[in-house]
């Protein structure tokens, strides 16, 4: 079966960040957790251009690093490394069995009416516009996400939001389906609510985990870079 080429624009002018080149919060013998700046990818792009990464800068700066999970490019935040096989291992099966914790912040277009709330709304992708997702009851999968008001203005709100699965764009999609989009979202946001932001204003600010050699739970924390 043939698809479609995707509508989504590709990637161009690929230029992250170059300072810091690569921002370590925490790190020993196991693992590396590092802070993210938004235009920065996860890994190496299909294009050869966009080689430059979080992957390739923490081999660089810390060996053996390998990545668990991956954050969107617009997106800032912590990430957990491996810097060995059986941290590797390990960590996968954290995430694979959701024993990790997570939070986010957003700044959605719109004040949103209610303190807090819950999302069930099952993904899947739009296939012909990919990398974007999209609600399907029929063929998605499991996408659940917690969220709650921190703050408000005339035209914004601020939330902390929690998930509990970890399907691609599922935050960015469950805002947009309770008709507040995530600010500078380039995916999802149209007219004021995308040229708002110069960036994606949505950012990785806790990690919990079990250590996987000593088997205690930390949680790591990055402060938000925007209000």
């Amino acid at each position: 079966m043939t698809h479609p080429p995707s509508l989504t624009p590709p990637l161009v002018d690929y230029c992250p960040p170059q300072e810091p080149y690569l921002s370590v919060l925490y790190a020993d013998e196991h693992i590396a957790i590092i802070d993210k700046p938004s235009g920065l990818l996860s890994v190496p792009g299909k294009d050869e251009a966009h080689w430059d990464c979080v992957e390739f800068r923490a081999q660089k700066v810390l060996g053996d690093a390998r990545i668990v999970h991956r954050l969107d490019m617009d997106t800032s935040g912590i990430m957990v490394l491996a810097l060995n096989d059986a941290s590797h291992r390990n960590l996968g099966r954290q995430f694979e069995k959701r024993k990790v914790q997570k939070s986010y912040i957003a700044r959605v277009w719109g004040v949103m009416a209610e303190d807090a709330g819950h999302v069930d709304l099952p993904l899947i992708c739009d296939w012909p516009n990919r990398p974007k997702q999209m609600v399907s009851f029929e063929h998605g999968k499991k996408a659940t996400t917690d969220w709650e008001v921190l703050a408000r203005d005339e035209r914004s709100t601020l939330v902390r939001l929690t998930p509990h699965t970890g399907r691609s764009h599922q935050l960015r999609v469950h805002m947009q389906s309770l008709g507040h989009v995530i600010m500078g979202d380039r995916f999802y946001a149209e007219g004021d609510a995308l040229a708002s932001a110069d960036r994606l204003l949505l950012h990785a600010e806790r990690l919990g985990l079990i250590h996987p050699a000593i088997g205690a739970w930390m949680d790591f924390v990055s402060p938000c870079p925007f209000s």
